[in-house]
Order: structure tokens, then sequence, then C-alpha cells
């Protein structure tokens, strides 16, 4: 396997200094309380306060991210967990049983859940994660000035899609088809003016195959058999990541031979041919950021919302391998990871 270092841009390298010493200004002996509203927090062990005892390397970097400003949970910080496992009206109640409890900032993965969090308090500071374009969905008044009580970190960006499928079809010249499959009713006019267009330079042919949820991928994968589709592009969600549904993924494109690109590492490493995605551990150490501002007295509506400024391409060889494809070595010079 090789990795490549990794670096963010000078203005964020600027701003970790800045939030370094600012840790050092929070007030001696002041223990903090902090609400965290998500989708799951996958298999792992929680403790008494509903979060994950070890939990996924991104929330073990969300957890780095706070202790290296001074914050740790269990001396002086206490963080109260609540999880929507995906059904998204569960989010405002959540949301609410989170704001009675009356934390001094909170932190919210996901639109809903940052939507719900805004409508419960629009006094307790909320430091959103996990959200595309949330100027468009509302949640601020612009990335310069967020406005209110919101502020925090996008995701990923709308134009690295393209991009995405760009590197699918360096690594099969001769691709033509290609099944999309994306998460039904979730806002998927914000994904397709960017991937139409990026299609039609490539001169491929997109077919648009939905899902509720994993209980329906079996229906959506019939019927990618059935047109004798000829790759996977699947359109970022955070159900994909939840329970076996990456091993079921990455275990259809296999057995159908299909080559594949995926939202994150996670499912290169279970055998997708390549991802295409931000890096999503350093957004998530991030975190500590804003939240060490924040406790030290900025107001989150004067904090700019920061864009992702570094994207990871992984890819797996064996795979590649496997489906006959050589990787062009202009695609391998710009891979963060190879699997081999």
């Amino acid at each position: 396997m090789k990795r490549r270092g990794v670096g963010l841009s000078l203005v964020i390298v600027f701003s970790v200094v800045a939030g370094s010493i600012a840790s050092h200004a929070q007030q001696p002996g002041k223990a903090y309380r902090m609400g965290y509203l998500a989708i799951s927090p996958g298999n792992y062990e929680r403790d008494t306060h509903n979060c994950p005892i070890t939990g996924s390397p991104n929330w073990q970097e969300f957890l780095e991210g706070l202790r290296e400003r001074g914050y740790v949970p269990g001396k002086n910080l206490s963080i109260e967990c609540r999880w929507t496992e995906d059904q998204d009206d569960q989010a405002p109640p959540l949301a609410a049983e989170l704001v009675s409890l009356k934390p001094d900032i909170m932190v919210a993965l996901g639109t809903w859940q940052v939507r719900a969090a805004k409508q419960a308090t629009s006094t307790i500071p909320i430091v959103m994660i996990g959200v595309i374009d949330p100027v468009g969905r509302g949640l601020v008044d612009s990335l310069a000035h967020p406005g209110k009580n919101v502020t925090g970190l996008t995701d990923t960006l709308l134009e690295m899609e393209g991009k995405r499928l760009q590197f699918l079809k360096e690594a099969v010249p001769n691709l033509s088809r290609v099944a999309v499959l994306h998460r039904k009713g979730r806002m998927l006019e914000y994904w397709t003016e960017h991937i139409e267009a990026a299609a039609r330079k490539l001169g491929l042919k997109l077919h648009g195959y939905s899902a509720s949820g994993p209980e329906e991928l079996l229906g959506a994968f019939a019927a990618m058999v059935k047109a004798e589709e000829e790759a996977l592009y699947v359109v970022p969600t955070g159900i994909w990541e939840m329970g076996d549904t990456p091993q079921r993924l990455v275990e259809f494109a296999t057995q159908n031979r299909l080559p594949s690109t995926f939202q994150s590492r996670e499912f290169v490493q279970l055998g997708g041919l390549m991802s295409y995605c931000v890096d999503t551990p350093a957004i998530r150490r991030r975190i500590g950021f804003y939240v060490d501002k924040i406790l030290n007295g900025a107001n989150p509506g004067d904090l700019p919302v920061e864009q992702p400024t570094k994207f990871n391409l992984v890819i797996n060889l064996k795979t590649a391998g496997s489906l006959g494809l050589t990787i062009p070595p202009t695609l391998l010079m710009l891979a963060e990871e190879v699997i081999n």
C-alpha cells in the first residue's frame, strides 16, 4: 500500500496555529457540555451518554481535534450523543432533547440534523459538518458570514463529482454506460447537473437507479444486471456507510465485474476500484477549531464556513487487475493511496 503525505492549504494551517493559541485561553477548571447529533454511530459499543466508546476513525479524529485544544471527554468536556439511525423524522425530537440538556455547544452532522438543531435553538451555537451547499439549503446566510448561531465545515463539493466520473473513464477508456446508484428522494438535483455535464463531455450515458435504503438494493442490483451496465457510480450519502452496506455494494460490483467508484476509501479497502473524496479525517479533526473558538467567546455567525481544500484519490490495483484493467501511470501519480 502506498500513501502520500497529507497536507492542507496554508489558510487552514494558519488557522490551526491560531486555534492552538486560542485553546490556551480557555477558563481553567471549567467543564463544558456538548450535544452531538448525527445519523449513526455504526456498530460500536456506546457509553452512558450514548457516544461510541472507541468509534470509527472519523470519530477518533473528532475527539483528537478536541484534545489538541484542551477539551478532554470525561475531564472538562461531557458529550451527549443522539442518533437518527437514518430516520429523518427523528432529527427534530432528538435535537430538542439535546437542547433541553442545555449544552454549551452542539455539533450536528448532516443536513437534516443541522436543520433540526437550528429549529430547536436560536441561541446555542451549532457547528455543522457533513453538509453540501449549506447556503442553498438555507442553513446559513453565506459562507463568509453565516449569521445567527450556525457555522462549521462543508463535507464535499459538487464539482468534485464530475472529476470522480472523469477518473473512472480514465481507468476504463472504452466505458460507455454507467449505472448511477442514488438515494431515493434525497435531493438528487444537487448532483444531477454536475454529473450529467461531466458525462456529456466524457461521452458517457448515465442510467439512474434509486433505493430508499439498503433494503431496496437487491431490486436496484437486479435492474442494473438486466440493463447490462458497464460500471457503478455511487452517489454519496451516509446511509451507504451503515452496517454491512459497504460490503454489499462492493460484492455486487465484484461479482458482476463492474468497475466502481465510491464516496470514501473504506469501499476501496473492501475491494471497490476507486474513490475520490475529501480528506474526511482532517475535516473531523478541524471541528475542534470551531468548538474552541466558540467556547472562548467567538460568535458562530462571524466564523466563516470552511470548504474542503484537499481531495484524495484511492485506487485498488488488485481489483483493477481482476477486471483486466491497466491503470494509466498519470492516474496513479494523482493517487493519494494505492492498494495492492
